[in-house]
């Protein structure tokens, strides 16, 4: 019976240390993941830099930090005022990786457009590792801040589509859960050559008052309906506070917290897949395979 017992033991044991290891990385990742993952999640907008530390769920772990945000500004002078706004938060939770929501478009972590910022010095910019590089080398993400915004509002069926109301307007388009590629609307002319910037913006709303600016976020609510055709539109950003007419049953409003809490979601494996964000995620490679 004790060898019996013995070669029992020893059968076990062999493959244990050598059956599916891959597998067993995985899930111990995951579980880890699960324990001890805080995410330094960023939103990059036109006036303000606000960010907080999340769990893998998008809850904050600390209190929402804000800045004014530098004008004008280089690249180098956003990094410099980001590290600054996040050292608080960053030494009382360190972060395990970083999400950024940035304001134009972005592609494979480096800002192509930055409207709000100008053209001069805003091309092809590195953005995200050079923040990262400055808070010790953590992995880093970075997509359109409206992108980030929807990450945390979406419902995960059919074609949802998001618009934030701030210092311009932003766009995002998802299919069941998933980041479509960015279309960055917000610079096409949809009205007297005028693009959504300056025809929803927030310099639009302060020059044709109140009154006049819902008028035209309705208008733009319909052309969307009707170019999109989508499930749900979800509106965001500081200024969807200030809509006063009645949103039909498939609109709804976001909180502002969203372009914080949305980054989260950046991790998570599915999320990203079918976008050109992020090269891995239409590979099925890395963290997405």
């Amino acid at each position: 019976m004790t060898t019996r017992k013995a070669k029992t033991t020893t059968t076990k044991a062999k493959p244990a240390s050598s059956a599916k290891p891959r597998a067993a990385r995985k899930t111990a990742a995951v579980k880890r993941g699960k324990k001890t993952e805080q995410i330094l999640s960023i939103d990059i907008g036109g006036t303000g830099l606000k960010a907080s530390i999340l769990d893998a769920h998008g809850k904050m772990l600390t209190e929402r930090v804000r800045v004014a945000t530098p004008h004008p500004c280089t690249p180098g002078q956003l990094v410099d005022a980001l590290v600054a706004l996040v050292a608080p938060i960053v030494a009382q939770h360190p972060p395990t990786q970083i999400s950024i929501g940035f304001p134009g478009f972005v592609r494979n972590n480096r800002i192509l457009t930055a409207p709000h910022f100008g053209v001069e010095g805003w091309h092809d910019i590195p953005l995200a590792s050079a923040l990262s590089s400055r808070l010790g080398d953590l992995p880093v993400r970075m997509i359109n801040d409206a992108e980030v915004q929807g990450f945390a509002a979406i419902e995960g069926h059919g074609i949802e589509l998001v618009l934030t109301l701030g210092t311009g307007a932003g766009t995002a388009f998802f299919r069941d859960g998933e980041l479509m590629p960015h279309l960055e609307l917000s610079q096409h002319p949809v009205s007297k050559g005028r693009t959504y910037d300056e025809y929803i913006g927030d310099a639009a709303r302060k020059k044709a008052g109140n009154k006049e600016w819902n008028k035209r976020v309705q208008r733009i609510i319909r052309i969307l309906a009707v170019v999109v055709n989508y499930d749900k539109l979800w509106i965001g950003g500081g200024n969807a506070a200030r809509l006063k007419f009645t949103l039909p049953s498939n609109v709804a409003i976001v909180s502002n917290d969203a372009g914080i809490e949305g980054g989260a979601k950046l991790w998570h494996p599915r999320s990203l897949r079918e976008s050109r964000q992020l090269p891995e995620a239409n590979q099925r490679t890395g963290a997405f395979s």
